[in-house]
């Protein structure tokens, strides 16, 4: 084969790798996350069928969320084995990455209840054709070496070298703990502590915030009268009127928690464009910095306590950015209309 793809990619340029285990709290457990990255299908197959087999072989259930071709390229070589369930990908991967995690958690308690002693997964992540989509599943793969940590889940997601761009490719040397190859698998010294490579992401520019805003407020003091000034901005939106009143109760939900458990003045910008519509909130305290934030209940699955704002907004929100400075906190809610 010569150079391998994860040689090629592995000396394209990186961040800080520190080579610590995952997980907050000082978690030692070291989540079953590898990453596959093919040249072809021979190497997809040679590398992962075994994967699928062997724990089929001590009881593990496996499935196979990946792309159509992925995945008929592996049903095949599989002889269409029955026991290797094979998902369709969107219903997996949605268009939002906190649904993912929770469709995950999920599938794990579901194969339990039939017994299986833990799932392995063949992932496939449809990164977008963007580079802000990029970023978004970028964080996912890094969230989930925490999110997922604690769930009988093995992920192998597959990188195809020949179609994805390059800082995917090198993404997922950051994100994956360990790489297989068809020699087997090996520790990636690539991979970085996932709070150290989300806090590295940048936040990327929002040119609307560049214009005029469609609404302003520096410093509520009646949040019963903005809500209702939003919500009026909102309703001469051309959009489907379910996704305004999700991005309605994100905003609700974030400038509520800007006004309870942030600084004064708490301030509101909302702008619309011909495809998306963006809000920032922003209040004078120091925030949070727990890059992990958001992406499950803050308390799990006691829904009593709430500590559900921000968990709510990144499911209903396309993109959810958390900027902290010597002014404060800045949380900026975009949702794509067009």
């Amino acid at each position: 084969m010569g150079v391998s793809a994860t040689e090629r990619a592995g000396r394209r340029g990186g961040e800080r790798v520190t080579g610590r285990q995952p997980g907050r709290g000082g978690r030692s457990a070291d989540p079953l996350h590898d990453a596959l990255l093919f040249d072809s299908t021979a190497d997809l197959v040679e590398a992962a069928v075994p994967w699928l087999l062997d724990g089929l072989a001590v009881g593990d259930a496996a499935v196979v969320a990946t792309s159509t071709a992925t995945a008929d390229v592996l049903r095949e070589a599989v002889d269409d084995d029955p026991r290797v369930h094979v998902l369709e990908r969107g219903d997996v991967y949605r268009a939002r990455t906190p649904t993912a995690i929770t469709t995950f958690r999920a599938l794990a308690e579901q194969r339990a209840r039939e017994g299986a002693a833990r799932v392995r997964v063949v992932g496939e992540v449809d990164f977008g054709p963007t580079e802000r989509d990029w970023l978004e599943w970028q964080r996912y793969e890094s969230v989930i070496n925490d999110a997922l940590a604690d769930w009988p889940l093995w992920g192998l997601c597959v990188f195809d070298t020949q179609r994805l761009p390059d800082p995917v490719l090198e993404s997922a040397l950051h994100t994956h703990s360990v790489v297989v190859t068809p020699d087997g698998r090996a520790p990636n010294p690539r991979f970085t502590d996932p709070a150290d490579y989300l806090r590295s992401l940048p936040v990327p520019a929002e040119p609307l915030e560049a214009t005029a805003p469609r609404l302003a407020s520096d410093d509520i003091d009646d949040f019963i009268g903005l809500r209702h000034a939003v919500a009026a901005e909102l309703a001469t939106v051309d959009a489907p009127r379910d996704a305004i009143e999700d991005y309605l109760l994100a905003v609700d939900e974030m400038t509520s928690n800007a006004v309870r458990h942030g600084r004064p003045p708490v301030g509101l910008r909302l702008w619309t464009g011909s495809d998306r519509i963006v809000c920032t909130i922003t209040d004078r305290g120091g925030g949070w910095d727990d890059p992990f934030a958001g992406y499950g209940p803050a308390h799990g699955d006691d829904l009593s306590r709430g500590g559900m704002g921000l968990w709510l907004a990144r499911q209903l929100c396309d993109h959810v950015d958390i900027t902290r400075g010597p002014d404060g906190v800045q949380v900026r809610l975009t949702i794509r209309i067009g």
